[in-house]
């Protein structure tokens, strides 16, 4: 399936940046790494693939904002439109040598996900979707599990860790969905999980606390692969709130039920 414009230059932007990651995450015991928070790692590869999108993206659409995780908000003079940038999303993953990690990339127009990709350099994995045109996964179409039942599912999620979240009110949302599925999963790389509930290797995930470049592009291919995507309140503000449920469509209603006791 050809790429529209827009994706072609996220994808594009996306490449370059791995290449200099990949290259990184070979010589991961190497790296000089920074700490902005308690295990909230940072390093030299993070802020140069960050520059290295910020660059072709904005020379392909000057205009454009940006919202990204290390060097926050730019307004641009277009302000209908406006990237979503995590240049990796997996850092701690990437720092300890784990090949879970992933470029996540989201294009915004009138406060609206239009454009998402993320790219798994590791396993070469594309994932993309554009807003009423589907998802893929390397050209072929994505859709997300078909399963029904609570006790088949696998479910993803993200847990509290040191310094960040209500470790209480986890266990107690985990407590009450354990016992009723087939398996949960904690791989700590959320674009990857939502991209891998729109591929239907899960049947669902959730998680409190994230932030708008964790969610954009991995939500927006949920939706476009047939799932259902909504805030721990069951509405549409996810987004803002970086409370996150996404699931299938006959599984999303009894998941959100438990999580909310």
């Amino acid at each position: 399936m050809p790429l529209s414009p827009n994706l072609n230059v996220m994808v594009a932007a996306a490449r370059k940046a791995a290449r200099g990651l990949s290259r990184d995450f070979g010589e991961v015991e190497n790296l000089q790494v920074s700490r902005k928070g308690p295990a909230d790692f940072v390093s030299n590869a993070d802020r140069r693939a960050e520059k290295v999108i910020h660059e072709e993206l904005a020379r392909a659409r000057p205009g454009y904002g940006f919202l990204m995780e290390e060097t926050g908000s730019h307004a641009g003079t277009d302000t209908s439109h406006r990237w979503i940038v995590d240049p990796l999303d997996g850092t701690t993953n990437f720092l300890h040598g784990l090949p879970h990690w992933c470029i996540s990339i989201a294009l915004e127009r009138d406060r609206t996900i239009i454009a998402g990709v993320v790219y798994a350099p590791v396993t070469g994995e594309l994932f993309l979707a554009e807003r009423g045109q589907g998802a893929t996964l390397n050209d072929k179409r994505l859709r997300v599990s078909s399963r029904t039942k609570m006790p088949d599912a696998l479910i993803a999620c993200g847990m509290p860790f040191l310094g960040r979240g209500d470790g209480a009110r986890f266990q107690a949302e985990l407590a009450r969905i354990q016992g009723e599925i087939a398996g949960i999963r904690r791989f700590g790389a959320a674009a990857l999980d939502l991209a891998w509930v729109a591929a239907g290797r899960y049947d669902g995930f959730w998680e409190r606390g994230l932030s708008p470049w964790d969610l954009a592009a991995g939500a927006l291919i949920v939706k476009e692969a047939g799932g259902t995507v909504t805030d721990l309140d069951g509405g549409g503000r996810w987004l803002a709130s970086g409370d996150i449920l996404a699931a299938n469509d006959a599984l999303h209603a009894p998941l959100l039920a438990r999580i909310n006791g």
